[in-house]
């Protein structure tokens, strides 16, 4: 005998939240209430979307395309667009004009689905997406302008529409996300999940070693719908029933330490930038909001300060949870929890391994390759390029052949410089990129960051390379003071030297007002490298 040949299907694990926790509630904020709805009236409307997608004449394969918030809306698209056949394709509502244009007319989207204050940031580009067919506008009151045509009303447009809807049977490699990259180097460039990598992501995810999540939790996803599916959250919380919270558009800290306390938040994760926001807003006012609920932070994006991992677990008592990942990776690559036998080691070394980001999930395999492609030893100080593979690990980019460079062997070269220890923990120690080249000598800028942002007095601080007539390159330290703070460069210079050889001290700091972003909250280097291009470093 052998098993049944049941397709791994994405509408089947979406569908058992409605189906047995329907009165459980989805809560989002909105900019002047909150809107509360269940995984029972979600379903229903999921339904009628699918519907009045079909009647829009949407067919299996076509490319919706999702320009919002983290809302019960988009959350509806998430269950509706793939179940139906077609592929939701999140557009990252921070790239760039011209880089929104390419991704748009590149995955020839239909139908673009848009929240009514996203309306201006679209319109820039009326005319220049010929594939687009239909505007629907996802809208409180129903009552929006735009030049943008022919354009629908998304409440009155599910009005129309029957609850009842069978979702097909799809092959479990029929493709149903598409997600670009930010675009930091190049074109943005396309990544397509299936139903079967995102079905196998949203089982393994779930794993109590990794992000643990349960019918008991409440979260809070804080990271954004509209990249790299919001981490796998909502497809978590659609299979398991979870209370779900959604931040809307207000993502600073109080409005975050708002909602943690109101809705009593048991779970929650972002980028580091969202984070060193809220603890910002909790020291500046002490004893204001009542955060016990909050259990687990997930962090992710790019590597935490040590100084924020401790602080949120010293101070609120939570598990501040590291997770590595990459649009390719659909997210989730790695995840930094402590192993029982740890759990007994001094705080100084357990911040070790939480400063790690961690080990791969099961069913991923990593490797670290040298310049001449050998394995470089586990001991957690040889550095080499990051290489993954796994079912729900891209195979090439959207509409592209895949390249050696990029996809060596049939696995995927991350483009991250990492390490890896004894005990299997995985650290990134730079992108590519970032790595400091100086005197032939490779200089962590990750490092140097988290142990400048671990120093009193310091909000951010981003360290890139600049040009040395003799070394090459030597590092420059950007420096963000928190509010009402004085700090001196050789404030800084002396507790960096405490930790790191003189080679690796930065040639200047400098002090700014603040630290350019990227579309998915990281620092922006590139901006910071073409700012001080010029930048005569002293002596």
């Amino acid at each position: 005998m052998t098993m049944m040949k049941s397709p791994l299907s994405m509408s089947i694990l979406m569908d058992r939240g409605p189906q047995l926790s329907s009165d459980v509630e989805i809560v989002t904020r909105f900019r002047d209430r909150l809107h509360r709805t269940n995984y029972g009236e979600v379903g229903r409307r999921a339904r009628q979307l699918a519907n009045a997608l079909r009647s829009l004449g949407v067919t299996p394969g076509d490319r919706i395309a999702s320009f919002g918030w983290n809302t019960h809306r988009h959350l509806e698209l998430y269950y509706a667009v793939p179940s139906m056949g077609a592929i939701l394709h999140t557009l990252n509502l921070r790239l760039s004009p011209a880089d929104l244009e390419y991704i748009i007319n590149h995955a020839e989207d239909r139908i673009i689905f848009i929240d009514e204050d996203l309306l201006p940031l679209l319109e820039r580009l009326a005319g220049k997406m010929p594939t687009v067919k239909q505007v629907v506008v996802m809208s409180n009151t129903g009552e929006f302008k735009t030049v943008l045509e022919p354009a629908l009303d998304y409440e009155t447009l599910l009005a129309a529409e029957s609850a009842e809807y069978t979702w097909p049977d799809l092959d479990e490699n029929t493709p149903m996300g598409l997600c670009y990259t930010s675009g930091t180097t190049g074109k943005p460039k396309g990544v397509l999940y299936t139903h079967r990598s995102n079905y196998l992501h949203t089982i393994t995810g779930s794993l109590p070693e990794l992000l643990g999540l349960d019918r008991q939790a409440t979260v809070l996803a804080v990271v954004p719908m509209f990249h790299a599916n919001a981490w796998g959250m909502p497809f978590t919380a659609l299979m398991l029933g979870i209370k779900q919270v959604y931040p809307g558009a207000m993502m600073d800290g109080a409005s975050i330490c708002q909602l943690i306390q109101d809705e009593k938040v048991t779970f929650t994760a972002g980028v580091p930038t969202i984070w060193l926001g809220v603890m910002n807003e909790l020291r500046n006012n002490p004893g204001k909001y009542d955060l016990s609920s909050l259990r687990t932070m997930v962090c992710g994006g790019s590597a935490p300060p040590r100084a924020l991992i401790d602080w949120f677990e010293t101070n609120l008592g939570v598990e501040f949870i590291q997770a590595w990942g990459m649009t390719e990776t659909s997210p989730l690559g790695t995840v930094s929890r402590l192993k029982p036998h740890m759990l007994e080691w001094p705080r100084e070394r357990q911040l070790d391994v939480k400063q790690r980001a961690g080990m791969s999930a099961p069913g991923l395999e990593l490797r670290i390759l040298d310049a001449v492609n050998k394995e470089v030893p586990h001991d957690g100080v040889s550095m080499g390029r990051l290489l993954i593979r796994g079912p729900w690990i891209a195979s090439s980019y959207y509409r592209e052949e895949p390249t050696e460079d990029k996809f060596p062997d049939g696995w995927l070269d991350t483009g991250d410089v990492a390490t890896i220890d004894a005990e299997g923990y995985m650290s990134i120690a730079d992108r590519s990129k970032d790595l400091i080249k100086s005197g032939g000598e490779w200089i962590s800028s990750v490092d140097l960051e988290n142990a400048i942002m671990a120093i009193p007095g310091v909000a951010e601080a981003a360290v890139i390379a600049v040009f040395h007539p003799k070394w090459q390159e030597r590092p420059l330290a950007c420096v963000v003071t928190r509010p009402g703070t004085t700090l001196s460069k050789e404030e800084i210079i002396t507790q960096l030297e405490k930790q790191f050889a003189k080679w690796w001290m930065p040639d200047e700091i400098v002090f700014i007002e603040t630290i350019p972003k990227t579309s998915v909250g990281k620092f922006d280097k590139k901006v910071l490298r073409q700012q001080f291009a010029d930048f005569e470093l002293p002596g």
